[in-house]
């Protein structure tokens, strides 16, 4: 099965984004009012939209501690960052920056994006709950080729508000969804960056 999973993976990195292409894919889309996928809806334009906005912030004002720093550049085993997303995902715009953030940070650690509705194969290898929910990272060791962890599509802190509203609420409304960026402006990404570096070999 594995062996099934990580040739599934390298087939989809054929189609793959670097941050900088999927940053402009989404910029590009934003500026037509469009979305990436097979469905085009006035709702999924705004978002993306708004991501591009809000993706274009993260990338100016993200700022890591001095000892983040030290421990993502100890660094030395390769790492390969496979991320599922669409341009539309409102979770993907505060993750996607920080883990380019990391990746800009060490060489041994790399970051590509993949189209979820593109590569529905592999996203059905990792679902949540058994939903198609994004962005999900798959972290894949540079030596053996094989997955090791995974991570999304949230911070173990959005993830509680969120499972935490939805037993009480039943769904996740437009106002809380609202509220849930609010929570992103004000953590600054480093709930991502947290549950992040728990993914790397760090010695």
């Amino acid at each position: 099965m594995e062996l099934v999973i990580e040739d599934l993976i390298e087939k989809g990195l054929e189609t793959s984004y670097s941050y900088l292409e999927y940053r402009n894919l989404v910029s590009g889309l934003a500026e037509k009012g469009a979305a990436t996928g097979p469905v085009q809806t006035e709702a999924l334009t705004q978002y993306t939209q708004l991501n591009n906005s809000r993706m274009r912030r993260w990338d100016k004002t993200l700022k890591f501690s001095d000892e983040a720093v030290a421990k993502i550049k100890s660094v030395q085993q390769k790492i390969s960052w496979v991320v599922l997303s669409e341009s539309w995902c409102g979770d993907a715009s505060p993750a996607l920056p920080v883990m380019h953030k990391i990746t800009e940070l060490n060489p041994n650690i790399s970051l590509s994006i993949i189209l979820r509705d593109k590569n529905l194969d592999i996203m059905n290898q990792f679902l949540t709950n058994g939903g198609m929910s994004i962005p999900k990272l798959i972290a894949i060791d540079g030596e053996e080729n094989t997955v090791v962890a995974t991570w999304g599509p949230r911070s173990m802190k959005s993830t509680n508000l969120v499972d935490t509203y939805k037993a009480e609420h039943g769904e996740l409304t437009p106002e809380f969804k609202q509220d849930l960026q609010v929570f992103y402006n004000k953590d600054k990404g480093q709930s991502i960056l947290e549950d992040l570096l728990k993914l790397l070999p760090l010695k």
